[in-house]
Protein backbone atom coordinates (compact mmCIF):
# COMPACT_ATOMS: atom_id res chain seq x y z
CA UNK A 1 0.00 0.00 0.00
CA UNK A 2 1.10 3.65 -1.01
CA UNK A 3 1.76 5.90 2.04
CA UNK A 4 0.37 9.15 2.14
CA UNK A 5 3.36 10.86 1.15
CA UNK A 6 3.44 9.06 -2.26
CA UNK A 7 0.01 9.48 -2.95
CA UNK A 8 -0.40 13.01 -2.32
CA UNK A 9 3.18 13.41 -4.44
CA UNK A 10 0.97 11.53 -7.20
CA UNK A 11 -1.89 13.61 -7.12
CA UNK A 12 0.16 17.00 -6.96
CA UNK A 13 2.03 15.38 -10.28
CA UNK A 14 -1.86 14.57 -12.33
CA UNK A 15 -3.05 18.23 -10.56
CA UNK A 16 -0.54 20.07 -12.13
CA UNK A 17 -0.88 18.60 -15.60
CA UNK A 18 -4.67 19.06 -15.21
CA UNK A 19 -4.22 22.90 -14.60
CA UNK A 20 -1.66 22.56 -17.59
CA UNK A 21 -4.43 21.34 -19.66
CA UNK A 22 -6.94 23.46 -18.06
CA UNK A 23 -4.77 26.67 -19.07
CA UNK A 24 -4.53 26.19 -22.59
CA UNK A 25 -8.10 26.38 -23.08
CA UNK A 26 -9.78 24.93 -25.71
CA UNK A 27 -9.94 26.89 -29.39
CA UNK A 28 -12.91 26.46 -31.42
CA UNK A 29 -10.81 24.45 -33.72
CA UNK A 30 -10.51 21.88 -30.89
CA UNK A 31 -13.63 21.64 -30.33
CA UNK A 32 -14.25 21.38 -34.59
CA UNK A 33 -11.67 18.59 -34.47
CA UNK A 34 -13.40 16.87 -31.06
CA UNK A 35 -16.84 16.84 -32.76
CA UNK A 36 -15.33 15.19 -36.05
CA UNK A 37 -13.82 12.29 -33.72
CA UNK A 38 -16.51 11.78 -31.88
CA UNK A 39 -18.80 11.68 -35.37
CA UNK A 40 -16.48 9.05 -36.65
CA UNK A 41 -16.36 7.21 -33.48
CA UNK A 42 -20.19 7.09 -33.62
CA UNK A 43 -19.93 5.82 -37.34
CA UNK A 44 -18.00 3.02 -36.06
CA UNK A 45 -20.52 2.52 -32.88
CA UNK A 46 -23.52 2.35 -35.33
CA UNK A 47 -22.06 -0.11 -37.60
CA UNK A 48 -20.70 -2.24 -34.71
CA UNK A 49 -23.95 -2.08 -33.47
CA UNK A 50 -25.84 -3.12 -36.79
CA UNK A 51 -23.57 -5.27 -38.83
CA UNK A 52 -24.28 -8.79 -37.35
CA UNK A 53 -27.60 -8.16 -37.37
CA UNK A 54 -27.45 -7.17 -41.00
CA UNK A 55 -26.33 -10.49 -41.93
CA UNK A 56 -28.12 -12.15 -39.28
CA UNK A 57 -29.57 -15.02 -42.01
CA UNK A 58 -26.51 -15.75 -43.83
CA UNK A 59 -24.11 -16.38 -40.50
CA UNK A 60 -27.51 -18.82 -39.80
CA UNK A 61 -27.65 -20.71 -42.61
CA UNK A 62 -23.98 -20.97 -42.85
CA UNK A 63 -23.61 -22.50 -39.52
CA UNK A 64 -26.26 -24.36 -38.82
CA UNK A 65 -28.30 -24.92 -41.92
CA UNK A 66 -26.03 -25.72 -44.52
CA UNK A 67 -23.19 -27.48 -41.70
CA UNK A 68 -23.85 -28.89 -38.72
CA UNK A 69 -22.92 -27.45 -35.54
CA UNK A 70 -21.80 -29.74 -32.85
CA UNK A 71 -23.11 -32.63 -34.61
CA UNK A 72 -26.46 -31.42 -35.96
CA UNK A 73 -28.18 -29.71 -38.11
CA UNK A 74 -30.81 -26.86 -37.68
CA UNK A 75 -34.15 -25.75 -39.07
CA UNK A 76 -33.46 -22.20 -39.65
CA UNK A 77 -35.74 -21.13 -36.53
CA UNK A 78 -34.24 -23.83 -34.29
CA UNK A 79 -30.73 -21.94 -34.93
CA UNK A 80 -31.72 -18.61 -34.67
CA UNK A 81 -33.28 -19.62 -31.01
CA UNK A 82 -30.06 -21.48 -30.71
CA UNK A 83 -27.87 -18.29 -31.65
CA UNK A 84 -29.87 -16.06 -29.48
CA UNK A 85 -29.96 -18.48 -26.26
CA UNK A 86 -25.82 -17.80 -27.07
CA UNK A 87 -26.68 -14.40 -27.14
CA UNK A 88 -28.23 -13.94 -23.89
CA UNK A 89 -25.00 -15.30 -22.14
CA UNK A 90 -22.66 -13.32 -24.09
CA UNK A 91 -24.74 -10.29 -21.82
CA UNK A 92 -23.04 -11.63 -18.64
CA UNK A 93 -20.01 -9.27 -19.97
CA UNK A 94 -22.37 -6.69 -19.62
CA UNK A 95 -22.04 -6.94 -15.92
CA UNK A 96 -18.50 -5.97 -16.37
CA UNK A 97 -19.33 -3.22 -18.58
CA UNK A 98 -20.59 -0.85 -15.98
CA UNK A 99 -17.30 -1.35 -13.56
CA UNK A 100 -15.59 -0.58 -16.86
CA UNK A 101 -17.62 2.43 -17.52
CA UNK A 102 -17.05 3.76 -14.02
CA UNK A 103 -13.36 4.03 -14.31
CA UNK A 104 -13.74 6.79 -16.37
CA UNK A 105 -14.74 9.00 -13.41
CA UNK A 106 -11.36 7.93 -11.78
CA UNK A 107 -8.78 8.17 -15.32
CA UNK A 108 -10.70 10.10 -17.24
CA UNK A 109 -12.90 10.30 -20.40
CA UNK A 110 -9.64 10.31 -22.81
CA UNK A 111 -8.48 6.64 -21.97
CA UNK A 112 -12.04 4.85 -22.01
CA UNK A 113 -12.73 6.68 -25.39
CA UNK A 114 -9.53 5.12 -27.34
CA UNK A 115 -9.71 1.72 -25.54
CA UNK A 116 -13.77 1.22 -26.22
CA UNK A 117 -13.17 2.22 -30.11
CA UNK A 118 -10.08 -0.44 -30.12
CA UNK A 119 -12.16 -2.99 -28.86
CA UNK A 120 -14.80 -2.34 -31.07
CA UNK A 121 -12.12 -2.54 -34.21
CA UNK A 122 -10.43 -5.88 -32.90
CA UNK A 123 -13.68 -7.44 -32.41
CA UNK A 124 -14.97 -6.68 -36.06
CA UNK A 125 -11.15 -8.26 -37.12
CA UNK A 126 -11.98 -11.23 -35.18
CA UNK A 127 -15.24 -11.82 -37.00
CA UNK A 128 -13.61 -11.22 -40.57
CA UNK A 129 -11.57 -13.87 -40.46
CA UNK A 130 -13.61 -16.29 -38.00
CA UNK A 131 -13.55 -19.70 -40.24
CA UNK A 132 -16.25 -21.39 -37.36
CA UNK A 133 -19.17 -20.13 -35.00
CA UNK A 134 -16.84 -20.32 -31.98
CA UNK A 135 -14.76 -17.55 -33.57
CA UNK A 136 -17.50 -15.65 -34.38
CA UNK A 137 -18.82 -15.69 -31.06
CA UNK A 138 -15.51 -14.50 -29.42
CA UNK A 139 -15.80 -11.34 -31.98
CA UNK A 140 -19.23 -11.02 -31.19
CA UNK A 141 -18.76 -10.79 -27.31
CA UNK A 142 -16.29 -8.51 -27.76
CA UNK A 143 -17.87 -6.08 -30.02
CA UNK A 144 -21.02 -6.47 -26.92
CA UNK A 145 -18.96 -5.71 -24.73
CA UNK A 146 -17.44 -2.53 -25.84
CA UNK A 147 -19.93 -1.19 -28.56
CA UNK A 148 -21.95 0.33 -25.72
CA UNK A 149 -19.42 2.32 -23.91
CA UNK A 150 -20.56 5.52 -24.66
CA UNK A 151 -18.31 7.58 -23.66
CA UNK A 152 -18.55 9.96 -26.67
CA UNK A 153 -21.98 10.65 -25.42
CA UNK A 154 -20.52 12.19 -22.24
CA UNK A 155 -17.99 13.94 -23.90
CA UNK A 156 -20.57 15.50 -26.33
CA UNK A 157 -23.11 16.07 -23.00
CA UNK A 158 -20.32 17.55 -21.56
CA UNK A 159 -18.45 19.70 -23.91
CA UNK A 160 -21.51 21.44 -25.54
CA UNK A 161 -23.02 24.51 -24.28
CA UNK A 162 -26.40 23.89 -22.02
CA UNK A 163 -29.16 25.19 -24.61
CA UNK A 164 -27.64 23.67 -27.44
CA UNK A 165 -26.38 20.59 -26.12
CA UNK A 166 -29.60 18.22 -27.34
CA UNK A 167 -29.53 19.87 -31.30
CA UNK A 168 -25.47 18.83 -31.02
CA UNK A 169 -25.95 15.37 -29.65
CA UNK A 170 -28.65 14.46 -32.53
CA UNK A 171 -26.46 16.09 -35.37
CA UNK A 172 -23.63 14.12 -34.11
CA UNK A 173 -25.89 10.74 -33.58
CA UNK A 174 -27.93 11.53 -36.96
CA UNK A 175 -24.30 11.73 -38.52
CA UNK A 176 -23.15 8.46 -36.91
CA UNK A 177 -26.69 6.68 -38.01
CA UNK A 178 -26.17 8.12 -41.66
CA UNK A 179 -22.62 5.81 -41.70
CA UNK A 180 -24.86 3.21 -41.49
CA UNK A 181 -25.37 3.18 -44.94
CA UNK A 182 -22.15 2.16 -45.52
CA UNK A 183 -23.28 -1.39 -44.22
CA UNK A 184 -25.64 -1.68 -47.32
CA UNK A 185 -23.07 -0.26 -49.57
CA UNK A 186 -20.63 -3.24 -48.75
CA UNK A 187 -23.27 -5.79 -49.33
CA UNK A 188 -23.80 -4.64 -52.35
CA UNK A 189 -19.85 -4.17 -53.52
CA UNK A 190 -18.95 -7.43 -51.69
CA UNK A 191 -22.27 -9.87 -51.71
CA UNK A 192 -24.48 -8.78 -54.73
CA UNK A 193 -26.62 -11.70 -53.78
CA UNK A 194 -24.44 -14.53 -52.55
CA UNK A 195 -25.36 -14.20 -49.09
CA UNK A 196 -21.47 -16.76 -48.41
CA UNK A 197 -19.95 -13.91 -48.71
CA UNK A 198 -20.97 -11.98 -45.61
CA UNK A 199 -17.56 -11.76 -43.53
CA UNK A 200 -16.17 -9.58 -46.21
CA UNK A 201 -17.98 -6.52 -44.98
CA UNK A 202 -16.56 -6.42 -41.53
CA UNK A 203 -13.05 -5.17 -43.15
CA UNK A 204 -13.48 -1.92 -43.34
CA UNK A 205 -15.05 -0.67 -40.60
CA UNK A 206 -12.54 -2.66 -38.57
CA UNK A 207 -9.66 -0.38 -40.15
CA UNK A 208 -11.70 2.68 -39.46
CA UNK A 209 -11.97 1.51 -36.31
CA UNK A 210 -8.13 1.33 -36.10
CA UNK A 211 -7.23 4.48 -37.53
CA UNK A 212 -9.91 6.46 -35.20
CA UNK A 213 -7.95 4.92 -32.24
CA UNK A 214 -4.57 6.72 -33.27
CA UNK A 215 -6.83 10.16 -34.12
CA UNK A 216 -8.26 9.81 -30.77
CA UNK A 217 -4.78 9.36 -28.68
CA UNK A 218 -3.53 12.29 -30.82
CA UNK A 219 -5.71 14.80 -30.71
CA UNK A 220 -8.67 14.12 -27.87
CA UNK A 221 -8.50 15.76 -24.64
CA UNK A 222 -10.41 15.24 -21.18
CA UNK A 223 -14.13 16.56 -21.13
CA UNK A 224 -13.50 20.36 -19.08
CA UNK A 225 -16.18 19.43 -16.85
CA UNK A 226 -14.17 16.48 -15.54
CA UNK A 227 -11.06 18.29 -15.57
CA UNK A 228 -12.46 21.21 -13.69
CA UNK A 229 -14.30 18.98 -11.40
CA UNK A 230 -10.72 16.51 -10.94
CA UNK A 231 -8.85 20.20 -10.00
CA UNK A 232 -11.34 21.19 -7.41
CA UNK A 233 -11.19 17.55 -5.89
CA UNK A 234 -7.20 17.22 -6.20
CA UNK A 235 -6.94 21.22 -5.05
CA UNK A 236 -8.54 19.94 -1.33
CA UNK A 237 -5.97 19.05 1.37
CA UNK A 238 -5.17 15.33 1.10
CA UNK A 239 -6.26 15.07 4.67
CA UNK A 240 -9.53 16.51 4.78
CA UNK A 241 -11.14 14.14 1.98
CA UNK A 242 -9.53 11.63 3.73
CA UNK A 243 -11.13 12.90 7.21
CA UNK A 244 -14.24 13.51 5.22
CA UNK A 245 -14.08 9.61 3.72
CA UNK A 246 -13.98 8.22 6.79
CA UNK A 247 -16.88 10.38 8.63
CA UNK A 248 -18.65 9.09 5.35
CA UNK A 249 -17.93 5.59 6.06
CA UNK A 250 -18.65 5.57 9.27
CA UNK A 251 -22.33 6.95 8.97
CA UNK A 252 -23.11 4.40 6.27
CA UNK A 253 -24.13 7.21 3.71
CA UNK A 254 -24.36 6.88 0.15
CA UNK A 255 -20.72 8.22 -0.46
CA UNK A 256 -23.12 9.81 -3.60
CA UNK A 257 -19.53 11.87 -4.09
CA UNK A 258 -17.50 8.73 -4.68
CA UNK A 259 -17.45 6.87 -7.80
CA UNK A 260 -18.08 3.24 -8.81
CA UNK A 261 -20.61 1.66 -10.15
CA UNK A 262 -22.74 0.12 -6.57
CA UNK A 263 -22.75 3.58 -5.80
CA UNK A 264 -24.17 4.36 -8.80
CA UNK A 265 -27.15 1.94 -8.14
CA UNK A 266 -27.55 3.69 -5.13
CA UNK A 267 -27.58 6.93 -6.40
CA UNK A 268 -30.22 5.94 -9.25
CA UNK A 269 -32.50 4.34 -5.92
CA UNK A 270 -32.07 6.86 -3.43
CA UNK A 271 -33.89 9.58 -5.37
CA UNK A 272 -37.60 9.06 -6.49
CA UNK A 273 -36.91 10.78 -9.58
CA UNK A 274 -34.39 8.34 -11.37
CA UNK A 275 -35.48 5.69 -9.69
CA UNK A 276 -38.82 5.89 -11.71
CA UNK A 277 -36.68 6.49 -14.65
CA UNK A 278 -34.80 3.42 -14.52
CA UNK A 279 -37.34 1.37 -14.10
CA UNK A 280 -39.66 2.63 -17.41
CA UNK A 281 -35.99 2.47 -19.08
CA UNK A 282 -35.90 -1.49 -18.04
CA UNK A 283 -38.95 -1.98 -19.27
CA UNK A 284 -38.42 -0.39 -22.34
CA UNK A 285 -35.42 -2.36 -22.77
CA UNK A 286 -37.38 -5.35 -22.92
CA UNK A 287 -38.05 -5.02 -25.68
CA UNK A 288 -34.62 -4.32 -27.51
CA UNK A 289 -34.00 -7.96 -28.57
CA UNK A 290 -37.07 -7.99 -30.84
CA UNK A 291 -36.35 -4.55 -32.48
CA UNK A 292 -33.28 -4.45 -33.16
CA UNK A 293 -31.85 -8.22 -33.93
CA UNK A 294 -34.79 -9.41 -36.14
CA UNK A 295 -35.61 -7.38 -38.67
CA UNK A 296 -33.11 -9.01 -41.22
CA UNK A 297 -34.46 -12.66 -39.82
CA UNK A 298 -37.85 -11.11 -40.49
CA UNK A 299 -37.33 -9.81 -44.07
CA UNK A 300 -35.52 -13.14 -45.27
CA UNK A 301 -38.25 -15.60 -43.22
CA UNK A 302 -40.64 -13.24 -45.20
CA UNK A 303 -39.14 -14.47 -48.72
CA UNK A 304 -37.62 -11.06 -49.45
CA UNK A 305 -34.03 -11.95 -51.35
CA UNK A 306 -30.87 -11.10 -50.41
CA UNK A 307 -30.59 -8.43 -52.76
CA UNK A 308 -34.18 -6.91 -52.25
CA UNK A 309 -33.01 -6.56 -48.45
CA UNK A 310 -30.20 -4.85 -49.44
CA UNK A 311 -32.00 -2.16 -51.13
CA UNK A 312 -34.16 -2.00 -48.03
CA UNK A 313 -30.92 -1.56 -45.67
CA UNK A 314 -29.85 0.81 -47.28
CA UNK A 315 -33.60 3.34 -46.49
CA UNK A 316 -32.72 2.36 -42.64
CA UNK A 317 -30.07 4.61 -42.05
CA UNK A 318 -31.31 7.33 -44.01
CA UNK A 319 -35.27 7.63 -42.23
CA UNK A 320 -32.76 7.06 -38.87
CA UNK A 321 -30.74 9.44 -39.13
CA UNK A 322 -32.99 12.00 -40.45
CA UNK A 323 -35.59 11.60 -37.48
CA UNK A 324 -32.55 11.45 -34.89
CA UNK A 325 -31.90 15.20 -36.35
CA UNK A 326 -34.61 16.42 -36.18
CA UNK A 327 -35.22 14.91 -32.29
CA UNK A 328 -32.41 17.39 -31.19
CA UNK A 329 -34.06 20.11 -31.83
CA UNK A 330 -37.35 19.21 -30.51
CA UNK A 331 -35.51 18.09 -26.88
CA UNK A 332 -34.06 21.31 -27.08
CA UNK A 333 -37.55 23.04 -27.81
CA UNK A 334 -40.43 20.66 -26.27
CA UNK A 335 -38.38 18.90 -23.92
CA UNK A 336 -36.82 15.61 -23.24
CA UNK A 337 -40.37 13.64 -22.00
CA UNK A 338 -41.90 15.17 -25.17
CA UNK A 339 -39.25 13.97 -27.09
CA UNK A 340 -39.22 10.01 -25.98
CA UNK A 341 -42.86 10.00 -26.04
CA UNK A 342 -43.17 11.47 -29.54
CA UNK A 343 -40.78 8.83 -30.66
CA UNK A 344 -42.42 6.09 -28.53
CA UNK A 345 -45.62 6.36 -30.75
CA UNK A 346 -44.26 6.40 -34.45
CA UNK A 347 -41.88 3.35 -32.98
CA UNK A 348 -45.31 1.30 -32.94
CA UNK A 349 -46.77 2.58 -35.78
CA UNK A 350 -43.55 1.87 -38.00
CA UNK A 351 -43.14 -1.64 -36.51
CA UNK A 352 -47.08 -2.35 -37.57
CA UNK A 353 -46.41 -0.87 -40.78
CA UNK A 354 -42.93 -3.10 -41.49
CA UNK A 355 -44.83 -5.73 -40.66
CA UNK A 356 -47.55 -5.51 -42.70
CA UNK A 357 -44.71 -4.59 -45.75
CA UNK A 358 -42.96 -7.91 -45.69
CA UNK A 359 -46.08 -9.63 -45.76
CA UNK A 360 -47.71 -7.78 -48.41
CA UNK A 361 -44.75 -7.38 -50.70
CA UNK A 362 -44.68 -3.99 -50.64
CA UNK A 363 -41.98 -2.06 -51.81
CA UNK A 364 -38.46 -3.02 -50.79
CA UNK A 365 -37.40 0.56 -49.83
CA UNK A 366 -40.90 1.45 -48.77
CA UNK A 367 -39.83 -1.78 -46.27
CA UNK A 368 -36.42 -0.12 -45.19
CA UNK A 369 -38.01 3.02 -44.38
CA UNK A 370 -40.64 1.94 -41.99
CA UNK A 371 -37.82 -0.24 -40.51
CA UNK A 372 -35.80 2.72 -39.98
CA UNK A 373 -39.10 4.63 -38.82
CA UNK A 374 -39.44 2.14 -36.03
CA UNK A 375 -35.79 1.51 -35.23
CA UNK A 376 -35.00 4.97 -35.12
CA UNK A 377 -37.71 5.75 -32.80
CA UNK A 378 -37.19 3.19 -30.66
CA UNK A 379 -33.02 4.55 -30.11
CA UNK A 380 -34.26 7.97 -29.71
CA UNK A 381 -36.22 7.16 -27.12
CA UNK A 382 -33.88 4.63 -25.38
CA UNK A 383 -31.14 7.77 -25.85
CA UNK A 384 -33.39 10.51 -24.45
CA UNK A 385 -33.97 8.36 -21.24
CA UNK A 386 -29.68 7.82 -21.28
CA UNK A 387 -29.54 11.31 -21.53
CA UNK A 388 -32.22 12.58 -19.04
CA UNK A 389 -30.23 9.83 -16.37
CA UNK A 390 -26.77 11.85 -17.10
CA UNK A 391 -28.55 15.43 -16.46
CA UNK A 392 -29.80 14.46 -13.27
CA UNK A 393 -26.44 13.20 -11.17
CA UNK A 394 -23.52 14.99 -10.16
CA UNK A 395 -20.51 14.99 -12.51
CA UNK A 396 -18.02 12.88 -9.96
CA UNK A 397 -20.81 10.53 -10.10
CA UNK A 398 -22.13 10.49 -13.84
CA UNK A 399 -20.13 7.94 -15.00
CA UNK A 400 -20.44 5.61 -12.62
CA UNK A 401 -24.32 6.25 -12.93
CA UNK A 402 -24.22 5.38 -16.57
CA UNK A 403 -22.45 2.57 -15.87
CA UNK A 404 -25.30 1.59 -13.18
CA UNK A 405 -27.95 2.09 -15.57
CA UNK A 406 -26.24 0.01 -18.19
CA UNK A 407 -26.32 -3.01 -15.89
CA UNK A 408 -29.51 -2.40 -14.27
CA UNK A 409 -31.25 -2.20 -17.97
CA UNK A 410 -29.81 -5.88 -18.54
CA UNK A 411 -32.52 -7.48 -16.32
CA UNK A 412 -34.85 -5.64 -19.27
CA UNK A 413 -32.99 -6.99 -21.81
CA UNK A 414 -32.97 -10.86 -20.43
CA UNK A 415 -36.05 -10.85 -20.00
CA UNK A 416 -37.00 -9.36 -23.36
CA UNK A 417 -34.34 -12.36 -24.86
CA UNK A 418 -36.27 -15.17 -23.15
CA UNK A 419 -39.85 -14.31 -24.27
CA UNK A 420 -38.51 -13.77 -28.07
CA UNK A 421 -36.79 -17.33 -28.30
CA UNK A 422 -39.56 -18.67 -27.09
CA UNK A 423 -41.82 -16.70 -28.94
CA UNK A 424 -40.18 -17.52 -32.85
CA UNK A 425 -40.45 -21.33 -31.86
CA UNK A 426 -44.35 -21.38 -31.70
CA UNK A 427 -45.10 -18.59 -34.47
CA UNK A 428 -43.35 -16.45 -37.34
CA UNK A 429 -40.52 -14.60 -36.16
CA UNK A 430 -42.09 -11.29 -36.74
CA UNK A 431 -45.51 -11.93 -35.27
CA UNK A 432 -43.57 -12.75 -32.12
CA UNK A 433 -41.33 -9.53 -32.61
CA UNK A 434 -44.48 -7.59 -32.72
CA UNK A 435 -46.21 -9.19 -29.75
CA UNK A 436 -43.45 -8.32 -27.51
CA UNK A 437 -42.03 -4.68 -28.57
CA UNK A 438 -45.32 -3.13 -28.59
CA UNK A 439 -46.79 -3.73 -24.91
CA UNK A 440 -43.20 -3.14 -23.51
CA UNK A 441 -42.97 0.46 -25.55
CA UNK A 442 -46.37 1.36 -24.43
CA UNK A 443 -46.21 0.45 -21.02
CA UNK A 444 -42.86 2.43 -20.60
CA UNK A 445 -43.75 5.01 -22.37
CA UNK A 446 -47.06 6.05 -20.45
CA UNK A 447 -45.03 4.98 -16.74
CA UNK A 448 -42.21 7.56 -18.00
CA UNK A 449 -44.43 10.45 -18.97
CA UNK A 450 -46.41 9.75 -15.37
CA UNK A 451 -43.46 9.76 -13.06
CA UNK A 452 -40.47 11.12 -14.26
CA UNK A 453 -39.48 15.01 -14.22
CA UNK A 454 -38.10 17.02 -17.53
CA UNK A 455 -34.59 17.74 -17.85
CA UNK A 456 -34.42 20.54 -20.29
CA UNK A 457 -32.05 23.09 -19.56
CA UNK A 458 -29.77 21.09 -16.78
CA UNK A 459 -26.70 22.67 -15.80
CA UNK A 460 -24.37 20.01 -15.61
CA UNK A 461 -21.91 21.90 -13.78
CA UNK A 462 -24.53 23.06 -10.98
CA UNK A 463 -25.38 19.22 -10.20
CA UNK A 464 -25.70 18.43 -6.70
Amino acid sequence: MKSSSEIIKKENKQLAKLNKVKSKGNSGKYFFILLLLIAIVNIIDEVTSNLTVTVQSSFITEFFVNNPFMGKYYTYEDGLAFHSGIGVFTYVLGLFTPFYKALADKWGRKPLFAISTLGMAAGLMVIHLSSSYIMFLVGFAIISFFMGHDIQIIYILEEAPDKHRAKIYSFLKSFGILGVILIPALRDMLMGNDATKWREIFLVPALIGFAAVVLVVIFAKDTKVFINDRIEYLSRPYEEREAEKRIKKQKKEAQRNQSGVFNGVKYIFANKDTKMLIISHIIFDSAMPAIALYFESSMHRAGMSTSDITKALFMVPVIYASITFLSGFIADKAGRKTTVTLFSSTCVIGYCLFVAGILLSWNPYLVGAFAGLYQGSYWIGRDYMNVMMTEKVPTDIRASVVGAEGLLVIIGLVVGYGAIIAGMMIMPIWWACLAISIPAVTVAAIMFVLKVKETKGANLDEIE
